[in-house]
């Protein structure tokens, strides 16, 4: 899994003297995660085709657990194609889905590396094709690839950056704030490849995305509702795409100018 927010973007989201213009175009595709020819970039034929060919592709319904939290890491998993969300659950029986991996990234491999169970559970979100590569043929490729090394440790360290933003927004951010900087980022993730000035076409369910900003499914429908009439989003069945990407930043409080809090 890769979530390539820089640090050093998300320090400048509280400069006071960066313009919103300007803070909309640190939101780029290619930040958001690491793409497929990033990722092999600099491995060799061979590396790669251990990573990938020697793995096993399942189709995938959405819906369908990949792994739980607790379970025992034998291998890693290449999203080929699809959509995966990482959650664990919450006190109350629900979910805290804290990632969602796409097309090009890699799963599982956290625990992997650590030698521990799975710290969370992924599913699908829809329809995927997925490989699983397994352990020792991972382990083979990285131990002899300083590049396939210095990648993952990037990652992470990235995924580390993003997990204390995710903490911080819970618990400093409003509903509204919070979902606004979510559809930004969503927005990113479902942009098609070359299209960076198209707006992405979210397909996530309601229940989903209420899971990842942290907020009840009625509360997400009700400011959903506000960010269309505000013309800031459009609404089309279950797709939603970002109209007005400035407005979406003012409202997601990237800058920390909003002195009074919006209300969920």
């Amino acid at each position: 899994m890769f979530m390539l927010i820089r640090v050093t973007k998300i320090e400048t989201f509280t400069n006071p003297n960066l313009s919103t213009t300007a803070m909309s175009k640190n939101f780029l595709t290619e930040n958001v995660r690491l793409k497929t020819d990033q990722l092999f970039e600099g491995l060799t034929r061979e590396e790669q085709e251990s990573l990938t060919g020697a793995g096993v592709t399942h189709l995938y319904k959405k819906g369908e657990i990949i792994f739980r939290e607790g379970g025992i890491p034998t291998g890693i998993f290449y999203v080929r194609s699809g959509k995966v969300k990482k959650y664990k659950p919450t006190a109350k029986g629900g979910e805290q889905i804290f990632y969602l991996c796409g097309e090009g990234e890699l799963l599982g491999y956290h625990a992997l590396l650590s030698e521990e169970f799975y710290p969370d559970s992924a599913a699908t979100t829809e329809d995927s094709q997925i490989t699983f590569v397994p352990k020792d043929d991972f382990l083979k490729v990285l131990r002899n690839s300083t590049v396939l090394s210095n990648t993952l440790l990037k990652a992470l360290a990235h995924e580390f950056s993003l997990y204390i933003n995710s903490i911080t927004n819970l618990a400093t951010k409003s509903v509204r704030e919070r979902l606004a900087f979510n559809l930004l980022m969503l927005d990113e993730k479902f942009k098609s490849p070359g299209h960076p000035d198209v707006a992405g076409e979210i397909s996530l369910s309601r229940t989903d995305l209420a899971n990842m900003v942290g907020t009840a499914k009625e509360t997400l429908v009700r400011l959903l509702q506000d960010f269309g009439q505000a013309g800031l989003i459009e609404k089309h069945d279950k797709i939603i795409r970002v109209i007005d990407r400035t407005g979406m930043i003012k409202e997601a409080n990237l800058m920390g100018l909003n002195l009074k809090k919006s209300q969920p």
